[in-house]
Order: C-alpha cells, then structure tokens, then sequence
C-alpha cells in the first residue's frame, strides 16, 4: 500500500452546485436535445415493427412469429436482463460492499448456457408458447400451469416491475429533480407506448437498438470514470480508505469490509458465503435463467435451435461486462463521493438522499451527472431509460403472455384471437398499479441495496419452481402429484420466511449495533443458505410423492425431457397442422371488402392494435403452425453444432475462470486495517481495531 494512494489520481470535477440548488435539473438543452432525438430512434423502431405481418396472431403478438435470429434474441437477453436495477442496484451494491455482488453475473455466463443446452431444446420439441404450458404437457391436468403462472406474475410484481420503476425513478429524480411518483408516472407514460402495440417482434427490436446504447454509454463512463480514479491498481487502494468525513466514532460504520475485493467471500460472516452461493444461489437462478417465461420467450422466438443457442452465447459473452460498466463504477463513485455515496450517519443519509438506511443507490446516477460533460449526460440519460425500458417492456410482454394464455386462456378457452390481445395489453395496467403500491417497502430491505433486494425475494420464491422444472426434464418418472406437492410445500416456506423478513425488516442492527433481536431463522440463516434447503426440500418432497404414487403414462414423456427430446412418436394430446381451405380465400375477399368499406378511423385503429381479419388470422395461424413444426425438430447441421460447441466451452471457461480470478483478494486482512486506521486517524476518528489487530 503506498503512502500516497490518495494523491495520485487527478481530483474529480467540482459539483458544488448541485447540492446548493436542490431544485434545478442538471441537464441542459444540449443533454434534452440528444434525449428526445433517442425516443425518436425508438419510436422509429417500435414504428418498424408495428408493420410486420402476423402481428394479429397469438403467436406472431407474443412469439415474433419465431423468426428471430441469434443477434437480436441474444441482444434482447441481455437488454432485457440489465435493466435500470442493475446499473443502480449493481453499482450501489458495489458501492456498499465491494465487488462481491459482481459473482451473480459471471455465474450468468453458464447459466444461460444451461437454458440453451439442456432446457430449450426440450420447449422446442415440445411446441410450447409459455413455460406453463410446458408443465401442462409434461404432466397433465391445469392446476400446475395456472399456479405456476400466477406465481411467475406475482414474482414479476416484487422483483421486476416495482424494482424498475423505482431504480429508473431514481434516476430521473437525481437528473431533472422531479419526485419519486412523477418520475415513475413519466416512466410508465414512455414504456407502455413503446410496447404494448407492437408485441414481442417490437421488444426485441428495441432491446436491440437499446442494447448497442446501453454498452456504448456505459463503456464511455468507465473509461471516464477509471481515468478520474487513477486506474484499477488505485481504485483497489482507494476504495478501502473511502470513508465518509462523519461516521460514528469506534465504530465500523462507513469503513468498508476486509473481504471488498474478495467475490465468493467466507462461508459464515459475509454477504456472499460461496457454499451458499454456489449450492443455493446458483439453483435459485436457474429459474431466472432456464424456467422463467420472460428470458425463455425470448429464446422460444428464434426460427431454430442453432439461433436459440447462438443467442445465449451472445449474450453470455457480453455478459462479462456488467462487473466492469456497473459494479466498479458504483465502487469509483464511492472513492470520489464518499460523504455522499458512502454515507453512515442516518441523519447525513437522510438529508443527502432521502433514505436513512443508505445513499449506495445514488452510486450511479452521481457518478454520471458529475463528470460527464454535456451531451454526454443526455447519452446516458438515454441509456439509463433504454435500460429501464428494455426490462419493463419484456417484463409487459411477458406478463400479458403468461395471463392471456395460461390463466385466462382456462377460463375462456374459446375466444378469438383480436379478443386475447386486447385482455393481455388491459392485464399491464393491473399489474403496474400493484407494483406502485409495492415501492415504498424497497427503500427499506436489505440494507439499502436495491440489488440484494431482488435476490433474496427471488430465494424465497424461486427455488420450487426451479427445482420441479429441472426435475420434469431430467427425470421421466416424476409425475403430476410429485411436482404439485413439491411445489406446495415449497411454496409455503418460502413464503414463511419472506414474511419474516418483512416483518422484522425494520429491527435489523444497524451498524454500531451488536445484538441482533430477530429470530434466528431471520438473523442467522443467510438468505443463499435458506435458498439452499429450500431447493433440496422441494426436490425431495416431489421424489417421493412421485415414488409412492403412479408413473406419468408414458406418451406425456414424449418430447417432454432431455432424454426424449428427439422422438418421433405420436403424442395424444397433438394434432398434426391444418393447412388453411380454400373457401378462406372467398371469406378474405368477403371480410377485405368489409373493412374497406369500414370508416376511416376504425382503419386506423385496426392498423395500430394489428387486428387482422378472420381469415387473414387463420391463414397466419396455419403457417405459424408449419413453421413451429421445423423448429420443434432441433435438428442441427455437423458444422454449427461443432461450432456452437467449441464456443459452449470457451464461454464456461471464461465464466468459471473470472469468478476464481476475482476471489483471490489482493490485500491482506492486515493490510485493509492499517489503511483504514491510518485513514480514520487523519480524519479525526480513533482506530475501531486495537494496536494488536493492525
């Protein structure tokens, strides 16, 4: 450690004023010109899409027709995985406690290759639409569709909607200097133009003008921001001596952890335990990544399996990035802003942010509107709403996917297809109002971090349905009562214990305190380690009810699991595709003759929600249907397999080899001490630690 470290890097820009005049917007014309000239692009795109046939189809609306290929399912993968949440929960995160939170994505990179690998070419073979539709297949029957897809809506309300309208409202609150609700009313207002019109095709359209937004801008803050810093060989020093100027003395408070630069950290006294992690985090994931219908729509929408999995290589390779333009940034912003971003006093907190548990979120968003110049701040304004809106529109998609076709769907089976459309786009609007109502109870958990925030709701509800999901592909003998009982009982203490949490969320300790008075189930069991037993638990109870009750007929098998996802027999539950009669043709020229006679304004409108006539929409429907029958064979030519194989490994290696890289730490305990010591003594504060630790 060099005596020096807080001298050598050139001081950040002076912002005084923005503390001063709480009231004025930090943009300026040139940063409002570049924004709108961003929603211009993509209007234009979302315009584009609006144009594509089949748009009046079931299929075409929530499918894109399937037939997408690689670059943009795999830009919508990861557009539609980083959202707004993770540039401020990362980034704050990475703020508040190091790089650990940085081993999430890394572990992404081979979940991904997961869901392409091993789950997606059985939803293929399958010819399923919705994930829930899969389990109806798999297993028979409707209560485990309805429940699992009404379980994936209300995840989707806790852990996505609420989240990204909150993190994005954060944002443009620290940016215009507008409240919370009428960033969030703005939020909303600008997502539901751009998505509910144009279905699937036009998310991942605009994820893909998104995505190329999102890495440029974020890349260029990077680059400002480590050159702000000194470089990367600083920031390690630096970081661990960033210690607000008010802290409470002989106290840790403010003072960052000894395990800062460590990712999987100590099995017992850490936030990142890497049993915990590796055993129960990883599981839990596997249903964000492999079994949750807002990523796998986006996979079933390629035209082949050889598209799928290029698309999750895509996207597995760029997701290396997300440590480097989210999680060390938010680390610089705390070197640079300490007293703001680090803040530890509840009262400092308060009036720097308006949140008394911590200001870590506002990592991001002041590192942008500090040191990038004008123009640029209106970029990354951009890339922040690209961010946001790529999450909220796949999650709107999705949303309407899973309601229209596996919950209303059961109880009006018979409905035309203009009919579905229109109830899944009225479906958003209940939702994003639940949501609403869900944001005041994020600024209060886990700390502060906004990220840590999504994973431990995710740990108490996830883990059942990735457990039964893996189960049904890989294991032909599980069966209908298996899986329900699995996930009932799961289902139960899962939510047991986020009850808990909620509860006792407001007698956590805080960081001068010793005794934590919550039950040890609360205050002792790491939320990975409950993510853990619950996983095995659910897997357990479902082996066992399957063992002791009678085997699936063997037909539902068919086409269903990993081992039969090549078979050729006949399923009773499928009917071969109807090519469209003839006399369709004489009833389109009736119905075109109709329409065209329709007013002008019923036109129009015909035209923006994308109804089709009827035959038109059973002509679509019929070639959607030919189409999912070559898609469903999963069969690859010799030289894309070897290809996209060869490219499977190097993507593991990466993954498995950054997060072994990062877990090293490159300080000592020792050394972490007598750095903060030495930083707290110059501040006025006497050292936490006595003579013999340091």
């Amino acid at each position: 450690m060099t005596s020096t470290a807080m001298e050598k890097a050139p001081e950040p820009p002076s912002v005084s004023d923005a503390g001063d005049e709480p009231h004025r917007a930090l943009l300026n014309h040139v940063d409002i010109v570049v924004v709108v000239v961003y929603f211009l692009m993509v209007m234009a795109t979302g315009i584009y899409s609006m144009c594509r046939p089949n748009r009046g189809t079931v299929s075409g609306f929530f499918l894109a027709g399937r037939g997408m290929s690689w670059l943009p399912v795999g830009a919508s993968l990861f557009a539609s995985n980083i959202g707004s949440e993770h540039f401020i929960g990362l980034a704050g995160s990475g703020a508040a406690a190091g790089i650990g939170v940085g081993a999430f994505e890394f572990n992404a990179i081979i979940l991904i290759q997961l869901l392409g690998w091993i789950f997606l070419p059985v939803f293929l073979a399958s010819r399923v639409g919705t994930l829930p539709e899969f389990m109806q297949k798999r297993f028979g029957g409707s209560r485990i569709q309805v429940y699992l897809a009404i379980l994936s809506l209300i995840l989707y309300i806790f852990t996505k909607i609420s989240v990204n309208l909150y993190s994005g409202a954060i944002f443009i609150q620290q940016a215009l200097r507008w409240s919370l609700w009428w960033s969030v009313i703005g939020i909303l207002l600008v997502t539901v133009v751009t998505t509910v019109l144009g279905g699937l095709a036009a998310v991942i359209y605009t994820d893909t003008l998104q995505f190329f937004i999102m890495i440029l801008g974020s890349l260029a803050v990077m680059g400002k921001a480590f050159y702000l810093v000194g470089g990367y060989s600083e920031l390690q020093e630096r970081y661990i001596q960033a210690i607000p100027s008010v802290t409470i003395p002989n106290t840790t408070c403010g003072v960052p952890a000894t395990d800062s630069w460590i990712m999987l950290r100590d099995p017992l006294n850490s936030d990142m335990p890497w049993p915990g992690f590796i055993l129960g985090q990883t599981p839990a994931s596997i249903w964000y990544w492999c079994a949750d219908q807002m990523m796998v729509q986006r996979a079933l929408s390629a035209r082949s399996l050889s598209h799928a999995q290029g698309a999750t290589l895509f996207a597995g390779y760029i997701k290396i990035l997300p440590v480097f333009i989210m999680v060390l940034p938010g680390m610089i912003s705390r070197v640079l802003y300490p007293d703001e971003v680090g803040c530890a006093v509840p009262e400092e907190c308060k009036r720097i942010c308006d949140n008394e548990i911590s200001c870590s979120n506002i990592a991001y968003p002041k590192l942008v509107l500090n040191i990038m110049p004008q123009g640029m701040r209106g970029v990354m304004i951009s890339v922040m709403l690209a961010a946001l809106m790529s999450d909220l529109t796949s999650i709107f998609n999705s949303a309407s996917t899973l309601f229209t076709m596996d919950v209303y769907g059961k109880f009006r089976p018979h409905t035309t297809e203009r009919h579905k459309i229109m109830v899944g786009r009225a479906f958003v609007g209940v939702m994003v109002a639940i949501s609403i109502a869900w944001i005041p109870l994020i600024d209060k958990a886990q700390g502060g971090q906004l990220f840590l925030y999504i994973q431990s709701i995710a740990a108490y509800l996830a883990p059942p349905i990735a457990a039964v999901y893996t189960m049904a592909v890989l294991w032909s003998r599980m069966n209908e009562t298996g899986a329900f009982w699995g996930l009932m009982s799961g289902f139960v203490v899962g939510v047991a214990r986020m009850v808990l949490d909620f509860v006792y969320m407001f007698d956590a300790p805080k960081c001068w305190e010793t005794e934590d008075t919550r039950p040890a189930i609360v205050a002792k069991m790491h939320y990975m380690y409950f993510a853990m037993l619950l996983f095995w638990l659910t897997g357990v109870v479902a082996a066992v009810v399957s063992l002791a009750t009678p085997a699936p007929e063997d037909w539902r098998t068919v086409r269903t699991t990993f081992f039969t996802r090549f078979s050729e027999q006949q399923r009773e539950d499928e009917l071969e595709p109807q090519p469209p009669a003839d006399e369709d043709k004489h009833t389109m020229q009736l119905e075109e003759e109709e329409m065209a006679a329709a007013p002008a304004w019923r036109r129009a409108y015909d035209w923006v929600c994308g109804h089709e006539s009827a035959a038109e929409e059973r002509v679509h429907a019929a070639e959607l249907q030919r189409h999912l029958a070559e898609v469903s064979s999963i069969q690859q030519p010799r030289r894309e397999r070897l290809l996209l194989n060869t490219l499977l490994v190097l993507v593991l290696a990466t993954g498995v080899g950054l997060l072994a890289f990062f877990t090293v730490s490159p300080f000592s305990a020792d050394q972490y001490r007598r750095a903060q010591a030495a930083k707290l003594q110059s501040m006025g504060y006497p050292s936490p630690w006595p003579e013999d630790e340091l």
